[in-house]
This record gives structure tokens, sequence and C-alpha cells, in this order.
């Protein structure tokens, strides 16, 4: 039986490569989204009835319950969800817009939540379903310039880990993607970038520049990462991990912060034992 794949933020990037991927596979449909139609033409060609498109902007909750409506419409039900819509920020803390940080948390954070809120139902109801959410290494470790997407990342990251003790029983499982620099519009024009003012900050000009100059230049095969996630998702379901860095930078700094805070834990550990009352 044909597997439903709702997938958020197509017309790019890993969105894009993932429903392209998808689209080929025989027992697979495909619900498609983006907020212009327009730019999912390149999945026609596959399209034999197995391909819904649909219109969708995550930080618009009509338009999410339409999307989850018409996906159940379509094919019965969904069986894997992809959080993947999303978008970067660069500038120091103090110099960061307002206003594009709460439209970055919208996207990021709640776009996500509000998309699994309308999808568990379904999934709790059929007693299986895989949610796949867009993290970052950025979810475990942080650079300067990028204090707010790490905030929405490291919210990620910890609703994903929480929901998935909590659906564990019904057959549902939860799945962190972490990349590191992929060959996307991430870098691009995907992120705003606001350069330092403040004479004190100067130095991070240079950083915010080489990653906008480095789009597309990145280590990263999205198509890598895209048969990676249908894989994992598809042959690994029993064994499915919570996350998946996929990148050498990744998986290099993912075990560093770890057995950092592993080290630091360890030398803190009858310091942190002498907080408790006496037993």
């Amino acid at each position: 039986m044909a597997k439903t794949w709702l997938v958020t933020g197509t017309s790019t990037g890993f969105g894009k490569e993932l429903a392209t991927l998808l689209a080929q596979k025989e027992d697979v449909n495909v619900v498609a989204t983006a907020r212009n139609l327009a730019q999912l033409d390149y999945l026609d060609q596959f399209d034999h009835g197995q391909i819904k498109k649909v219109l969708l902007d995550v930080t618009n909750q009509a338009e999410i319950q339409t999307a989850v409506k018409e996906a159940v419409a379509a094919f019965g039900g969904i069986d894997v969800l992809v959080n993947n819509a999303g978008l970067g920020y660069f500038a120091t803390f103090e110099e960061s817009n307002r206003d594009q940080v709460r439209y970055m948390m919208d996207v990021n954070v709640w776009g996500l939540v509000d998309m699994t809120r309308a999808v568990l139902p379904i999934m709790r109801k059929q007693n299986h379903g895989v949610i796949v959410n867009f993290s970052s290494i950025g979810g475990l470790y942080s650079f300067p310039t990028l204090s707010f997407y790490h905030a929405t990342k490291y919210a990620v990251e910890g609703l994903s880990e929480s929901l998935a003790r909590e659906v564990a029983k019904k057959g549902i499982k939860v799945l962190l993607i972490e990349p590191s620099g992929f060959r996307t519009d991430w870098a691009g024009r995907s992120s705003q970038k606001d350069l330092p003012t403040i004479a004190d900050y100067a130095e991070y000009k240079e950083f915010i520049e080489a990653n906008a100059n480095g789009a597309h230049h990145e280590a990263g095969d999205p198509k890598k990462a895209a048969e990676i996630i249908y894989q994992q998702v598809t042959d690994n379901y029993a064994d499915l991990p919570l996350r998946l860095p996929l990148g050498k930078i990744s998986s290099d700094l993912a075990i560093e912060k770890y057995q950092e805070n592993l080290d630091q834990f360890k030398q803190l550990r009858e310091l942190s034992l002498s907080a408790d009352q006496p037993e």
C-alpha cells in the first residue's frame, strides 16, 4: 500500500529534492506544499495521480488545516510529515531586528508546531506515522551572529525529543534532521543578513559575508540528504534514530559538543550532587 508523505517548503532546497525523489517512487503519494504553486511545476513530469500540490504558508492556520484536509481527502491519510519549511537570520544578538526574529520564530517553530498538531490526530488514529523535523547542526552547536536562529532550532530539538516520548506507544516516530552546510538557498536567499553597525561587533561582518558568498558551494549534497531521509524512514523504521546529523561538519561538531559537555558534567559531578538535601 502506498505511503503518503506531506512535505512543507518544497519549492527549493531539501524540500524540493525530497519531493522530486518521492514523486518517482511507485509506492509513495506526495503532498507537496509551497507558498507559490507555480514553483512546483517541476513535479508535473512525474505526476500520474499520486501527487497533490497544495498552497501553504505555515504561518497561516487556515491554510494548514486546509492542506491536511486535502491530503486526507486525496489519499486517505498521512504516513509521513516532513516539517522542512524554514529560514535563517544573521545578525549579532544586540543588533537583531525584533520583527525579523519574531517572523523566523513563527516559521521555524510555530509553523512546525501547528503542522504537527494538525497531523497528529490522524497518525494517532492510524497507530503509526513518522514526523520528520528539520533542525540543524545549529540546534546543537552555536555560532556568533546566529543566536536567534539557534534559538529556533534548539526549540525544535526540545519539542521533538519530548514529543517522541509522548507518542512512542502510538507507533509514531520522530526524526530530527541536523544538516551542516548544504547546497541549498539557506545561506543565500533564504536568510536575512544584517551586517554589524556597532564597532565592537565589526569582526563578525566577515563571517556573515563569508556565509553569503559560500552559498551553493557547501560540501553537503541535498540529493544525497533526500535519499538518506527516505531510506531511514522507509527501511529503518524500527530503529529510526531521534537525531540524524547530516554532513561531516555536522557529525564532527555534534560529537565535539556532546563530548565537551560530558567532560564538564563529570568534572562538576560532586558540586552538582552537593546541591541536594542529604538522603
